[in-house]
Order: structure tokens, then C-alpha cells, then sequence
């Protein structure tokens, strides 16, 4: 028992000793750790401090060169801006001097200036006094003139205003019968440019053609049938012809409106042999729309080659003689475009028979004269110079394109023939009946041609006649003498021509009528 616990006591004296001694090794070792650290310490701090004293010296190295650098920049702006000042000095001394002589040579100028002025004052101050003076002889003058007249300034004035218009309009008169007197004696090339000159005040506007075209039908109940289910039968009906039928309230009639006459003359047909046929759906549509269209065709070139041969000019171009032919469905002011043709046709080739001039050239130009208007819903532009392109591309000459291009004076007449064509046109839109005219325009053009002869003194009675297109003045015997009903009527066609639109020419015939009455006891 006693040796158990000696062991014991000898186990925990050993492990008491083991504890000594690890404790003081672990003592010593970390004694050397400190001692190792401390040095490894020392040696990281001079080493440090050694990089800062080079890192130091780099930039004090580096801040000396950069301020070195600076002031050698800092010198050579230096200098740069004196330089630039001393520039700046040298050119404000220059503008200075410059400035001092226009100085002095202002004030010179403005001693001039004022000694001049001073002169002017003097001359005008002079002047004055002179203009007072002639004042006054002008007027002793005229009291004397007066006295000596027995009339006032004013009266002799008016007076002799009155003698020099009296005289003067006299001599115009006598002036203006021997001029024509003279001109009705010239030789006949003379005449003939009068007559061109005359003829060639003639005007005629281009004007809109119709539209539309009225179909009747036979009842009511046909409006439905051309319409058709659901309107298949008019779409088909408008798509193959080309135009717009309007079904509307109008009684027992459809509109057809279109600007192509010839497609609207192609409608026409088609619907009218649709009604009297009486079977109307889209197959019987295309079939009657091509047989109208065949016989169109056949009628405008049998127009066009009848057209030429009554005219009596050949070798125009078929495509051309095709166009003449489109004109008998065009209508301008309701007058048909294809007889107006014909008849400038005519009256150009009768007058220029007349004239001496090429008959067959003046009878082609004139036929050819409106052909633009067979196409001129197709194409942009006036239709004369359209018709000029077509004949000249259509192999006419060079007088005939001209005068096509000129009968609506889009191109300067240059010739005879162009004047005829003018003329011969016209004529042809200003006969009684040629072309529609609202009641109410043509009452006002007759009063408004009344009122103007009117308005001139001496004027008693005035009549429009034959449609308006002559004018007759009656004036008092009194007032107006023979040479005054001359220029009378100048003065009135003058003012017409000033005032008022209208076809063709007005004639203006002043009558002076000297009435000796005496009475038998």
C-alpha cells in the first residue's frame, strides 16, 4: 500500500517537473521569437527608411527639373507676350498718328463745309430777295396784262386751254382721215398686213368640255337590273367602260360622267343595247362593251377620213386623221369640236384665197388646229401646244405645227398663216349660235356696252345690235361736229376693249344726224 502511493507521489513529482521544464523551455523559445521578430523589425524599418530617403531625393530631383521646367516656360511666355504687347504698342501708336490726321483733315473739311454753308445761306438770302423782286414785276406785269385785256389770268387760261384742245382734237381728227385715206391707197402687200393686224385682235378662250352623258330608260324597275346584286353589274359595267355611272332620284335616266368622251360614248352605247336587250350581268357586259368599242373605232376613223376628204388635204398621218375623228365627241361651250374644225378649215382657206396665201396649208393648219383636244384629258398643258407636239411628231411641217402652237397665242404669231388660223378660229366660236351663253351674261354685256357709250358727253341715244356685236351711238348735233364723231368712236372702242370680255369684235358706229326743218304757210 505504501509502495502504491510512493508511486504516486513519484508520478506527480516527475509530471510537476515535466511541466517546470516545458514551461521554461517555452520560455526560452519564445524569448527567441521576440528577440528574432524585433531584429526582423529593425531591419524592415532602416530598410524602409532607406527607400523613403531615395524616394525622397528621386522627388526632390523630379521637382527641381519640373520647376526648372516651368520657369523656362514660364521666360519664353514672358517674352512672347512682350513681344506680342511691343507689336500691340507699335500698331496703336499707327492708329493713333492715323487717327490725328484724319482728325485734322475732318476739321479742315468742316472749316470747308461751314464756309460754304455760310456762302449758301448768302446766296440763298440773295436769291430770296431777287425771287421777291420778280415776284413783284410778275405781278405788276399781270395787273397790266389784265388791264390791257380786260380779263383776269384765270379766264385767259381757260380760255386758251380751250382753243388748244378744240384745235388739237380737230387736227387729230383731220390727222387720223388722211392717215386712213393714205392707208386705203397703200399697195397690196401694205393691205395685207393691215388685214393681218386687224384680224389678229380676234380672241377665243379654251373652255371646259361636257361631262356627262343621260341615258333614258324605259321604267324605274331598269335601275335595279343595272345595278344588279349587291351592284355587280354597274362595278362591272364602270370597270370595263372606263367611267361613273350615277343612279340617282332623276326620273327613268342614268348619268354617265367621265372626262374621256369617247369612253363615255362607249358607255353610252353599251348601256342603251343593254336596255333594249334587256339581259344584263357581267359576261353580257364585257361581250357588248367590246362590239360598242369595235364600232366606235370604225366611226371615229370614218369621221377623220371624212374630215379630209371634204377638206380637202391628204397625207396626214392615220394616227392624226384617228384624232380628228375623237373631236366629233368633244363639244366646247356646247359647240362640237369636230364641225368647228371643219369650219376653221373653211373660213381659213377662204380667206387666205383671198390674201394670195397657201389655200391647202391654211385648210390643214385649220382642220389640225384642235386636234390637242382629242387627248388633252390625258396628257398636262394647253391643248394648242399639245396638238403642235402631236402633228410635229406625227411628221406635219414646221408653218403648220407654228400655227397650231399659236392659235391661242401660247407661242408668238410669227406669220400670216398663224394670224389666219387666229381669225379663222375666232370666227368660227363667235357666230350667232356657235356656242352657249347664259341669258343673263349676255343681257349684262349688252347693257354693260350701252353704259359705256354712255358715259361720254354729247351722247343721246345708244342701241346694241345684232347679238352685241355692234354698237350704235346717236349724238347731239350740237355738241359733237363731224371730226368729234371720229374720235368719238375710237374713244369708245378704246374704252370697250379696256373694260369688257367678249367673243369676236363690236363695231361702234356714231351717227351725227343734221335735221333743217321748216314750215310751209
Amino acid at each position: 500500500m505504501n509502495e502504491y502511493y510512493w508511486m504516486i507521489g513519484l508520478g506527480v513529482l516527475l509530471l510537476a517537473a515535466g511541466l517546470w521544464i516545458g514551461f521554461f523551455l517555452h520560455q526560452k523559445v519564445a524569448a527567441a521569437k521576440i528577440r528574432l521578430a524585433e531584429q526582423n523589425t529593425r531591419e524592415v524599418v532602416e530598410e524602409a527608411q532607406k527607400k523613403a530617403e531615395a524616394v525622397k531625393k528621386e522627388a526632390e530631383i523630379q521637382a527641381k527639373d519640373f520647376l526648372f521646367q516651368a520657369k523656362m516656360e514660364f521666360e519664353a511666355e514672358v517674352r512672347e507676350r512682350r513681344q506680342e504687347i511691343g507689336n500691340l504698342e507699335k500698331r496703336f501708336l499707327q492708329k493713333e498718328e492715323n487717327l490725328e490726321k484724319r482728325i485734322d483733315l475732318f476739321e479742315q473739311r468742316e472749316a470747308n463745309l461751314a464756309r460754304r454753308e455760310k456762302s449758301i445761306l448768302q446766296q440763298e438770302k440773295n436769291i430770296g430777295e431777287m425771287e421777291k423782286k420778280y415776284q413783284t414785276l410778275l405781278g405788276e406785269q399781270r395787273q397790266l396784262l389784265e388791264r390791257i385785256a380786260g380779263i383776269s389770268a384765270e379766264e385767259a387760261k381757260e380760255r386758251l386751254m380751250k382753243l388748244v384742245e378744240s384745235e388739237m382734237r380737230h387736227e387729230s381728227a383731220r390727222l387720223i382721215k388722211r392717215i386712213e385715206e393714205e392707208t386705203q391707197n397703200q399697195a397690196e402687200k401694205r393691205a395685207r398686213e393691215i388685214i393681218g393686224n386687224a384680224i389678229q385682235r380676234y380672241a377665243a378662250d379654251y373652255v371646259a368640255e361636257e361631262t356627262v352623258s343621260v341615258v333614258n330608260l324605259p321604267n324605274e324597275e331598269m335601275k335595279g337590273r343595272i345595278i344588279g346584286r349587291e351592284g355587280r353589274n354597274i362595278r362591272a359595267l364602270e370597270a370595263a367602260c372606263g367611267v361613273d355611272l350615277i343612279v340617282d332620284d332623276t326620273p327613268e335616266a342614268v348619268i354617265i360622267s367621265g372626262f374621256n368622251p369617247v369612253r363615255r360614248e362607249i358607255a353610252r352605247i353599251t348601256l342603251e343595247r343593254l336596255i333594249t336587250d334587256g339581259r344584263i350581268h357581267p359576261g353580257r357586259i364585257e361581250e357588248i362593251v367590246a362590239k360598242a368599242e369595235e364600232e366606235v373605232e370604225k366611226s371615229i376613223r370614218e369621221s377623220g377620213e371624212r374630215a379630209t376628204f371634204d377638206v380637202g388635204v391628204h397625207g396626214i398621218n392615220p394616227e392624226l386623221v384617228k384624232m380628228i375623228g375623237k373631236l366629233k365627241y368633244r363639244t366646247s361651250f356646247a359647240q362640237n369640236v369636230y364641225q368647228h374644225s371643219l369650219e376653221v378649215a373653211f373660213l381659213a382657206g377662204a380667206m387666205a384665197s383671198e390674201l394670195g396665201v397657201n389655200v391647202k396649208q391654211a385648210k390643214r393648219a385649220g382642220l389640225l388646229h384642235d386636234i390637242g383636244k382629242a387627248v388633252d384629258h390625258e396628257v398636262e398643258g394647253s391643248h394648242a401646244l399639245i396638238g403642235a407636239d402631236l402633228a410635229r411628231k406625227f411628221g406635219e411641217a414646221h408653218r403648220i405645227v407654228h400655227a397650231i402652237a399659236a392659235h391661242h397665242d401660247d407661242e408668238k404669231p410669227v406669220g400670216l398663216l398663224d394670224i389666219l388660223i387666229q381669225a379663222a378660229d375666232a370666227l368660227s366660236a363667235a357666230r350667232p349660235g356657235a356656242r352657249w351663253e347664259m341669258l343673263e351674261t349676255y343681257v349684262k354685256r349688252l347693257e354693260d356696252l350701252e353704259k359705256i357709250a354712255h358715259s361720254f358727253p354729247g351722247v343721246g341715244k345708244t342701241y346694241a345690235i345684232q347679238a352685241g356685236r355692234e354698237i350704235r351711238v346717236i349724238v347731239e348735233n350740237e355738241e359733237i361736229s363731224d371730226a368729234d364723231a371720229v374720235m368719238l368712236s375710237r374713244d369708245i372702242a378704246r374704252k370697250i376693249e379696256n373694260e369688257l370680255s367678249y367673243p369676236g369684235q363690236i363695231k361702234v358706229t356714231v351717227i351725227r344726224e343734221t335735221r333743217a326743218i321748216e314750215y310751209a304757210k
